[in-house]
């Protein structure tokens, strides 16, 4: 690997924008429409044109902007704009300070992830300048911590309007080390409808914990068997897919046989296998227990929602976008996350993707979230670079 330079401090603008974003508060059950406010007035006073797609309810908005419209393809730069909640976690400083101490800036979203969105933002004046012979994008989203939801309305958009950038750098924490690959993340809700009865009437009853602990046994023994015997992908922490049942709610009383229960369960695919296709497993067992129950009441059975689907990520060699990062990085180096992220998504639509950004995901979602200054540096550098080179 190539051994990185000393860099020279972050700016003072480049930090002041990462300090002004942090302390709004876009908890992804908040609006975040102060923080694209912010960010478009700044933009609109700069001549840059702006699009914003919103929700349903109007309260959130996804911001699109580009720099040199009219210039052929270009670079997306995403960020996501919501940030995870701190309730009930011990911090020491102001989750909305953005205090700076020991060389790091502290606040929630500070790794997760204003501190790049800050830094695009700041340079927007020397993009400008720089006339580049392709146009530059800016990207950012809501509702990504709750399902990459903001973002489909995105792209979404950019189909409608024609537009077709070339490459993307979701500016997600990787230590500035360009990120190649990430599992998917697969959620959804099951519901069971059983049929209450005295606990004493047992046989009379459609226990709907019972069917449901059955149904998450299932699930269970799914992920022992990629654990035992699913190829490893060499580079993950968890080198395999992965299930896990977050959630599981059920009953009234000790003497109450349950009529109702539910649980949330999530799949971590590795790239290259079917999310679905694990669901489709799980759906089968549901439908095989269900005769039993259906023959003591035709109402009961199993129902799923769908709660999130963020597919995996994985750039094929020689990809463009990973090429950029690692000469804007200055290192031939890369990385896989264990995180998802908006990549897989735009990749789908055809954008050659990489996830390069400041901080770790370490520090993410946690008391104390910080990222470095020395990591926004050379984040700065890397944007620096970009506002010199042709993708």
């Amino acid at each position: 690997m190539t051994e990185l330079p000393a860099l020279p401090p972050v700016s003072a603008a480049g930090l002041a924008w990462a300090q002004r974003l942090v302390r709004i508060n876009t908890v992804s059950h908040h609006s975040n429409l102060p923080l694209i406010e912010c960010i478009a007035d700044h933009l609109r006073t700069l001549g840059v044109p702006v699009r914003l797609t919103r929700d349903d309810s109007g309260t959130k908005a996804n911001l699109f902007a580009t720099l040199g419209t009219g210039k052929p393809g270009g670079i997306i730069l995403s960020g996501h704009t919501d940030t995870v909640p701190w309730d009930g976690q011990d911090w020491s400083t102001d989750p909305l300070g953005g205090v700076v101490q020991d060389g790091r800036l502290y606040s929630r979203g500070s790794a997760d992830m204003k501190g790049f969105i800050g830094l695009v933002v700041a340079r927007t004046q020397a993009f400008l300048d720089a006339d580049l012979p392709h146009a530059l994008h800016y990207a950012f989203s809501f509702d990504e911590e709750v399902g990459c939801f903001g973002v489909r309305h995105l792209i979404a958009d950019l189909k409608d309007a024609g537009l077709a950038p070339q490459l993307c750098i979701v500016g997600e924490p990787t230590s500035m080390v360009p990120a190649v690959a990430h599992k998917g993340v697969y959620r959804w809700r099951c519901c069971i409808k059983g049929r209450a009865a005295h606990s004493s009437l047992t046989p009379m009853a459609v226990n709907a914990i019972e069917a449901g602990a059955r149904l998450v046994t299932h699930i269970a023994d799914m992920a022992d068997g990629w654990r035992e015997h699913e190829p490893r992908y060499a580079g993950f922490d968890v080198p395999y897919s992965t299930a896990a049942v977050g959630v599981m709610q059920g009953g009234i009383a000790d003497n109450v046989v349950p009529e109702d229960c539910r649980f949330h369960y999530e799949f971590r695919n590795l790239p290259g296998t079917d999310a679905l296709a694990m669901q489709a497993r799980v759906l089968e067992r549901a439908r095989a227990l269900e005769p039993a129950m259906q023959a003591v009441d035709p109402a009961t059975g199993f129902r799923f929602e769908d709660i999130c689907a963020i597919p995996s990520f994985l750039a094929p060699p020689g990809d463009p976008a990973v090429a950029l990062a690692q000469r804007l990085s200055g290192s031939d180096a890369t990385t896989l996350v264990a995180f998802g992220t908006e990549a897989g998504l735009f990749q789908q639509a055809g954008i050659a993707t990489v996830v390069c950004g400041p901080g770790s995901i370490n520090q993410a979602h946690q008391a104390d979230e910080h990222v470095s200054l020395e990591q926004l540096a050379r984040c700065e550098t890397f944007l620096q670079r970009l506002g010199t080179r042709a993708p």
